[in-house]
């Protein structure tokens, strides 16, 4: 059996996330099967790395697939490229060993997350950014984020969605730059749960915005209730931006 892993970028706004649904086709997952069975005249599937929600948009998704008959990895690019939509790229394919297995091979993650805080709005960056007219207060927003940093119990920042059998994270660090009034934070850590860093970011913005103090988020850490964290930033300003793989592969 032939294994090819593959690096995926996309424009999520029109699609309905990462994962292949029993009723809708117009899924990643779904696109990039639906081409690859007609290249292989076999059904495909394909495994990605993680999930991404409806809207969210991926920089460096990863994921493999295999198939009985063998191709040349530059032409399953070319031949996907050609006929994914456009706003579906495929940057990279590559054969590897039959045990690689892109949920299980991750070694971290980085989400990066884009807010446009200023008055008036960027009409280029509506459907990639999250705008947020009053001006963010990002140093308290920082003291916020520093009680996500390590090992926790993130309950309280889960979905109710979540069918994990631990809820205990650890994020290895919080990175910000800001330019010209678009703000990036960072996230980087081994995994994730459903909704996690969305809610990470909406407390983080309510903090901004005075709503929330920052020593707040270590209490609703430590109360593992979901319904104290009601704030989730919109999907459409998050980025799956890289996924690190483990050696050997």
């Amino acid at each position: 059996m032939n294994n090819y892993m593959m690096k995926i970028q996309y424009d999520g706004s029109r699609y309905n996330g990462w994962q292949r649904l029993g009723n809708t086709d117009n899924t990643i997952q779904g696109k990039i099967e639906a081409v690859l069975s007609k290249l292989f005249e076999t059904e495909i599937e394909i495994v990605g790395s993680g999930r991404t929600d409806a809207g969210v948009h991926a920089l460096a998704q990863v994921a493999n697939f295999k198939a009985k008959t063998k191709i040349d990895d530059r032409e399953i690019e070319k031949y996907l490229n050609r006929f994914l939509p456009q706003d579906i790229s495929i940057t990279e394919i590559r054969s590897v060993n039959e045990r690689y297995h892109a949920r299980y091979n991750v070694a971290g993650k980085t989400y990066l997350y884009k807010i446009w805080n200023a008055p008036h709005p960027q009409p280029f960056m509506r459907k990639y950014s999250l705008h947020i007219e009053q001006p963010l207060d990002v140093n308290e927003m920082k003291k916020a984020a520093d009680h996500f940093l390590g090992e926790h119990d993130f309950t309280s920042f889960s979905n109710a969605k979540s069918q994990k059998k631990s809820n205990v994270r650890t994020v290895d660090s919080i990175e910000w730059d800001m330019v010209d009034g678009m703000i990036h934070i960072r996230v980087t850590g081994e995994g994730f749960l459903y909704n996690m860093v969305r809610k990470m970011v909406g407390t983080m913005i309510e903090v901004g915005l005075g709503r929330v103090k920052a020593d707040d988020v270590a209490d609703f850490l430590a109360a593992k209730e979901r319904s104290l964290v009601r704030h989730m930033a919109e999907a459409r300003g998050l980025y799956l931006e890289k996924v690190e793989q483990k050696k050997g592969y």
